[in-house]
């Protein structure tokens, strides 16, 4: 069973529509993701427009599709994944002390991804423990790439 919710935030100097223009870029994902190599945009980004992901783990890749979920320029943005159910959510809140915060979020409703995923999660990916705590770290790694790219 997966997580319910795996999240990460870090605080940027900047105003919302700063970081809207970086992480609404969803081509440039493979960028900041140690997960994502690529992602192929079909159309302009907004509400359901769709996805081709490739990921990597060392020498394994593997393609996903996605759709954008949720979309408030200047707020938030998600895709949900086809292949597992889970929805990858990019959001910008005030920070207390200027600025924005941006949480990265990953939810698999009710803990629940698809067979096919959670088998390839326990047999090749090497579980699903040490699996989510690898995105964990990554997320965190994405946050500070996307801080680095927008306060430079």
């Amino acid at each position: 069973m997966a997580l319910p919710l795996i999240e990460e935030s870090i605080d940027i100097n900047a105003t919302p529509e700063q970081v809207w223009t970086v992480i609404s870029d969803l081509k440039r994902m493979g960028e900041w993701s140690p997960q994502c190599l690529k992602m192929i945009v079909r159309g302009p980004v907004a509400l359901d427009t769709k996805t081709i992901n490739f990921n990597r783990r060392g020498a394994l890749v593997w393609p996903t599709t996605a759709k954008v979920v949720q979309f408030e320029p200047n707020k938030r943005i998600g895709f949900r994944i086809s292949e597992n159910n889970t929805v990858w959510s990019y959001e910008i809140t005030p920070a207390e002390a200027g600025g924005v915060t941006v949480t990265e979020r990953r939810v698999a409703v009710n803990g629940q991804t698809s067979k096919v995923s959670a088998f390839l999660v326990d047999k090749v990916l090497g579980g699903n423990d040490t699996f989510e705590a690898e995105l964990k770290v990554g997320m965190a790694e994405t946050l500070g790439k996307i801080k680095r790219a927008v306060e430079n």
